[in-house]
């Protein structure tokens, strides 16, 4: 089943005025999750909108609440989301932080008392269609061992870092510290098709490419083992010097389930260094050729750079419309 981009964004539209938001937020944030179906994100798109939903009418979001600054020296500035809505309060973090990059070359906005903020890479690409190399951070509820353990104290805390490249191929990194994230793992588990590459641990402690079995222990695994575990750990210590927000631990303490997170959002402006833009597109154009045309492993297999496989997939999406699960649609046209 498919439904075609503005279908999809009208109707999460339609819900978000029902709860209560303003013309110009409803669209805004509708757009956001549009989107992020559009680029085959399913997970973070319109698979995770009931669960916001749910978390408005428990009061974990809510729904008028703008972000407030609260401290600011130079390019770097403090604020607090007053748990908004998660893609709105990253989208404008994002903003400030390319506005003051514009005018220091870079700029560093750190938000504590915010929401999750849906697909990671939404603000790396508005990052890098606007000209700017973007870097962000959020840390999670506790949802991943630290390497060694068996229980979960740290976060996958998701790291998104964006260049901008020619006539749009921007390279976009969107990542969660786990090899999977739980979006992942559930996709997966509902069309009943294994990971391509081991995620976490089953009940026996093995490794396993089985979604369902690593959802039922939590274990899953860090990306380069011990480094991911040390990276989660260091993204979630360096927001909370940066915001006295909540840490990952203080989210599993205080928070009945994930809210009050902590994110950091920093735009750099390359020209205002170099002094020429268009010389960095191609030098970046020149890598990505070279990259491409490396040896492929299998005789079949294109290789790509980060963030070739979203522009393959928004244009498939756009001319097919955005696959969806029946179920799960039919949900959010209840709603």
């Amino acid at each position: 089943m498919r439904i075609f981009y503005e279908d999809m964004k009208r109707e999460f539209e339609r819900v978000l005025l029902k709860k209560g938001f303003s013309q110009e937020r409803a669209e805004t944030s509708a757009k956001m999750f549009a989107d992020t179906s559009l680029d085959g994100v399913y997970s973070h798109g319109y698979q995770r909108f009931p669960r916001v939903i749910e978390y408005i009418d428990k009061g974990y979001i809510h729904v008028n609440a703008i972000p407030e600054k609260l401290a600011g020296v130079g390019a770097a500035e403090r604020w607090d989301g007053h748990l908004g809505m998660g893609n709105l309060n990253a989208a404008s973090a994002m903003k400030r932080a390319m506005e003051l990059a514009g005018e220091f070359g870079i700029g560093l906005v750190a938000m504590c008392n915010t929401n999750h903020w849906m697909r990671g890479g939404t603000y790396g690409w508005q990052a890098a269609e606007s000209g700017y190399i973007g870097i962000c951070w959020t840390n999670t509820m506790p949802n991943m061992p630290a390497w060694g353990a068996v229980d979960s104290k740290i976060g996958n805390n998701p790291f998104v870092m964006a260049v901008p490249g020619p006539q749009g191929k921007h390279v976009v990194v969107d990542m969660a510290m786990a090899q999977y994230s739980y979006g992942k793992l559930a996709v997966c588990r509902q069309a009943q098709t294994d990971l391509p590459y081991p995620g976490g641990y089953d009940e026996a402690g093995v490794l396993t490419c089985d979604p369902a079995a690593i959802e039922k222990t939590r274990r899953v695994l860090p990306i380069g083992y011990w480094k991911g575990s040390g990276m989660s750990i260091l993204l979630d210590l360096a927001g909370a010097a940066l915001t006295l927000g909540r840490t990952v631990s203080k989210i599993g303490k205080e928070c009945k389930e994930e809210y009050g997170l902590t994110q950091v959002f920093i735009a750099v402006k390359p020209e205002l260094l170099s002094g020429d833009a268009e010389a960095a597109k191609a030098l970046a154009e020149e890598t990505l050729k070279d990259i491409q045309n490396s040896v492929p492993e299998h005789a079949n297999k294109k290789i790509r750079y980060p963030g070739e496989g979203t522009l393959i997939r928004r244009k498939e999406n756009t001319e097919l419309g955005i696959p969806v699960d029946p179920e799960i649609w039919k949900k959010i046209c209840e709603l």
